[in-house]
């Protein structure tokens, strides 16, 4: 059993919002003109880790299925006249890179994560087993329309940020993650999202053979 504190929780639901609207929403938490080729999905992870304040003694961890679908296809839909800005927002660095260096910031151990089925359990095990006293689990999607279509976007926007720790000062929740029997089980980014969102207790098997008990204090 691996077993961390949660010391805080940064959410962010957007909505229908575009990604204009979230700039301008969120543009003073960045550096001046940081902004300005930042994906949608880059400001929701700068704006969920502005209060947790990553530091160079932190591991990071990052999980999104499918990342910046948004900015792809904007800029594949500004074809026969592709527009350069676009882009370069396409092919940008992930949202947390984006973040991490808009702001110069430094942290222990960084680790992206994609995927679908065990996402959630193979990104809070990596945080648990940081060498740091305190890791950042981060993750969330950007909003497609003929990419979620096809199964390859999300059908909305969102971000998640948590910070676990090896000491009980100033904890809000509790987080275990045991192994068990033989057991298929899956939790989704979605679905990890709506249990911090609404503080609901928890306990499931995230993958085939690992339990996820999240206990709120």
């Amino acid at each position: 059993m691996i077993e961390r504190y949660l010391t805080g929780v940064r959410l962010d639901e957007p909505g229908l919002e575009d990604p204009s609207g979230t700039r301008e929403r969120l543009r003073d938490l960045f550096p001046r003109g940081a902004t300005r080729r930042m994906t949608q999905l880059g400001l929701l992870i700068g704006g969920v880790l502005h209060d947790l304040a990553p530091a160079e003694a932190d591991t990071l961890v990052y999980a999104s299925s499918f990342a910046e679908n948004q900015a792809l296809e904007d800029y594949l839909a500004s074809f026969p006249n592709p527009s350069p800005t676009l882009f370069q927002t396409s092919i940008h660095p992930s949202a947390v890179q984006q973040v991490l260096i808009a702001r110069q910031q430094a942290v222990r151990e960084f680790f992206p994560l994609t995927g679908r089925r065990q996402l959630i359990a193979h990104g809070l095990l990596t945080a648990l087993m940081g060498s740091g006293l305190r890791a950042l689990f981060c993750g969330g999607e950007e909003r497609g329309q003929w990419l979620h279509e096809h199964q390859m976007g999300s059908d909305e926007s969102f971000a998640f940020a948590i910070a676990l720790s090896r000491e009980s000062a100033g904890a809000i929740g509790r987080l275990r993650l045991e192994q068990t029997g033989a057991g298929d089980g899956q939790l989704t980014l979605r679905e990890f999202f709506g249990v911090l969102r609404d503080r609901r207790p928890l306990r499931q098997l995230a993958a085939p053979g690992i339990e996820l008990e999240l206990s709120w204090l």
